[in-house]
């Protein structure tokens, strides 16, 4: 492609070089430079990209994009400076793959909790009403019914405009998208425009990265900024300032939803029963195969945005019963000849674990008995309230390791310990064991919860990732038991 062409909508000075020149492809890591490729000096939060120019060059880098001047000895090497490599990076990203989102209808949903079941609620509707549909979130990538694997909840904006070509050449019509605040922060999504954007909730999480939790709400708000509609729970006290704030936009389409608060999609006659949920919006009853309020929050973000689209409501009906989530509230004890249930579930909040355990409460007919921790080199803040709201709503409670990544395990755990003011828990470092123990324990009609993990398949830890499904983990565990 002419560098002319990829620079369409970039504003940038020449510092040295011409224009006149062919690019193979666009990098930011300069291992991956082959010849006759565009190099970008991404500046990160360990490595800076502008160390790595001299060694892009070497490889066959022809144009170095950057964000400070650079010692480049070779003038056959063009040099071009921005203000934001990033912004640069997603320009220039979208020009290389024609564009892709504007043959496609985006659908974002950013909030702290939420934003997975949401998305695959969406793509369960979308194609039950004969649609075509991309999915990129936290579990897994997906185009139509084939998957990718996900590094990222959103990738960096090279890779995210290379999965968009590849949805619209396989066909898709929509893509339903998990928007977290580290991507729009990161502009990973600039110059993307959406047809609805939905938010589910704020409660505190990424104040590692934010630092503010007026920077995370002021991440989550771009999107909505990008946003042709906005569907907003209005429940959540973060949602009137988002509603407050799309107004002020001006030409916006905005829907709200709530279960308490009056809106526009209000739940009524909510029946919450141990395998399902059932409500009325407006006139029409529905019910989902997930199960607790919250998730009667995602239904109801899902049905606006949904009828927005001009989606009818038996697909929504249909989609809504044919929806599973991976690691949210999955069930996996009805497979063993147990008389205890067991449920994996991502939950890593303050807020997600408070819903995941009020959930599975009324489903415990004896004990709740949860098994969590807390993240390495992430928010400190949150691990105490983990541990208070752990041990008030569990019987039982046993505090281990979830991806301690460069932190000592134990140092992660004391600091969820502190949170707690009752006896009901117990520290056990080993995550394996702490599951051992839970099942060891448990009797006829408890329910065991292992949060955190979700559908991941691994621990980080201060040497790297390892293998750790829980799945096989209860499997192994069970077959002992046995002999």
């Amino acid at each position: 492609m002419k560098l002319l062409d990829l620079l369409s909508g970039v504003n940038y000075k020449v510092l040295q070089g011409n224009l006149d020149k062919e690019i193979n492809h666009i990098q930011y890591d300069s291992r991956k430079i082959k010849e006759g490729d565009l190099f970008v000096c991404l500046t990160g939060f360990e490595v800076d990209g502008h160390n790595y120019a001299k060694n892009a060059v070497e490889s066959g880098a022809k144009v170095i994009l950057c964000e400070k001047e650079i010692d480049i000895d070779n003038q056959d090497v063009t040099i071009l400076l921005v203000k934001e490599g990033r912004k640069a990076l997603a320009i220039i990203s979208a020009n290389y793959y024609d564009h892709p989102t504007k043959k496609l209808k985006l659908i974002g949903v950013t909030g702290t909790n939420g934003k997975t079941t949401t998305v695959y609620l969406l793509k369960s509707i979308l194609e039950k009403a004969g649609k075509k549909v991309g999915l990129i979130g936290t579990i897994a990538n997906y185009i139509g019914d084939k998957k990718l694997e996900s590094d990222h909840t959103t990738p960096e904006s090279l890779e995210l405009q290379k999965l968009f070509r590849e949805m619209v050449e396989e066909g898709c019509e929509y893509c339903v998208m998990e928007t977290s605040s580290h991507s729009l922060d990161l502009d990973r999504v600039y110059g993307c425009e959406y047809e609805v954007g939905i938010f589910t909730n704020l409660t505190r999480d990424h104040l590692d990265f934010h630092k503010t939790f007026d920077n995370y709400y002021n991440a989550k708000f771009k999107l909505f900024a990008r946003s042709k509609a906005s569907v907003i729970n209005i429940d959540d006290d973060y949602g009137y300032r988002v509603y407050k704030d799309v107004e002020k936009l001006g030409n916006k389409l905005i829907k709200t939803y709530s279960v308490k608060n009056e809106s526009d999609y209000k739940a009524e006659n909510i029946q919450l029963k141990e395998g399902d949920i059932h409500f009325i919006v407006n006139g029409y009853e529905f019910n989902s195969t997930l199960p607790g309020e919250y998730n009667v929050y995602n239904a109801l973000g899902v049905i606006a945005a949904c009828n927005i689209l001009d989606i009818d409501n038996a697909s929504i009906q249909q989609g809504l019963l044919n929806t599973v989530v991976p690691g949210r509230c999955e069930r996996i004890g009805y497979k063993y000849n147990i008389p205890f249930d067991i449920v994996i579930d991502f939950a890593h909040t303050p807020d997600g674990l408070k819903n995941i355990l009020e959930t599975l409460k009324p489903f415990a007919k004896n004990r709740l008995i949860a098994v969590y921790g807390s993240g390495g080199d992430r928010d400190k803040v949150k691990r105490a309230e983990l541990g208070r709201v752990g041990t008030e709503l569990a019987d039982y409670v046993i505090i281990t390791s979830d991806n301690p990544r460069k932190e000592e395990p134990m140092a992660v755990i004391r600091e969820i310990v502190a949170g707690i003011s009752k006896t009901n828990y117990i520290a056990i470092e080993n995550r394996i064991e702490a599951i051992k123990m839970a099942i060891d324990m448990a009797e006829e009609g408890d329910v065991i919860v292992l949060a955190g993990k979700g559908h991941e398949t691994y621990q980080i830890l201060k040497d790297g990732k390892i293998h750790f499904d829980e799945r096989e983990i209860v499997d192994e565990i069970l077959k002992d038991k046995k002999k």
